[in-house]
């Protein structure tokens, strides 16, 4: 029996029908990348920065913009009693002023946090985090020169590891207030370096390896040794007061 001729054109293994596939296949290769793509992109990066963001009719505020107001109210609760132990037991006139750019500084700062949260319906905390606690608690231990090292030590090393805080946020909100306070803040924080570095006990060496070692946004401060050198002669022109 002769063999059957093959039917032209039946089946999906005909040459045409291979075509078909070979160009359906490549289509789906192609478009499958962009598709799975689009769907990562709407669930994650400003999907999810969006899900932390809420309106207010001061504009748009972010999950970072809530955490500066958190941090920047913790700042004040830990930072201007630290002010006031200066005031008291700083052995030098430098320290003492120090401590009176740290009262004013954040006593005025601490009322603008409170009335910007209160407008758009932030928490704030009452007290200090147990970390600001036990520093305050090692600064009314020590007197003397040891106070004087130990406060400009850890109000400077806290001061830097906060300054690229404040100004990330005042470089990206968008909320009006947080602005505002983002400006005040720039300016408290930045008398206040200057008029700790003004003591003359701040030692950049250490301050530097301090602000590179430590991931937290507030690290722990060196233990500065008793009995150590006698500091630096303070900076001769005076500081000027303390921005409001």
């Amino acid at each position: 029996m002769r063999p059957r001729p093959p039917v032209q054109g039946r089946g999906m293994f005909s040459g045409t029908g291979l075509i078909l596939v070979a160009l359906s296949a490549t289509a789906a290769a192609l478009l499958y990348p962009l598709w799975s793509y689009g769907g990562r992109q709407a669930t994650g990066g400003a999907g999810a920065l969006n899900a932390q963001t809420v309106t207010t009719p001061y504009g748009p505020l972010s999950a970072q913009d809530r955490n500066f107001l958190t941090k920047v109210r913790l700042a004040g609760l830990w930072e201007l009693p630290a002010g006031e132990l200066a005031q008291r037991k700083g052995t030098t006139q430098a320290v003492r002023t120090a401590g009176q750019h740290l009262v004013d500084g954040h006593t005025s700062l601490d009322a603008h946090t409170r009335t910007a949260a209160t407008r758009l319906g932030v928490p704030l905390p009452d007290e200090p985090d147990a970390q600001q606690k036990q520093w305050l608690a090692t600064l009314n231990a020590i007197q003397g020169q040891d106070f004087d090292r130990q406060f400009a030590a850890t109000l400077r090393l806290a001061h830097g590891r906060v300054f690229p805080l404040v100004a990330q946020v005042r470089a990206g909100t968008q909320n009006s207030l947080v602005r505002d306070l983002a400006d005040d803040a720039v300016s408290t924080v930045l008398d206040h370096i200057r008029v700790l570095e003004s003591t003359g006990y701040v030692d950049f060496g250490a301050l530097a390896r301090g602000l590179a070692a430590s991931p937290s946004p507030v690290p722990v401060p060196p233990a500065v040794a008793p009995g150590a050198a006698a500091p630096v002669t303070p900076t001769p022109n005076p500081v000027s007061s303390p921005q409001p």
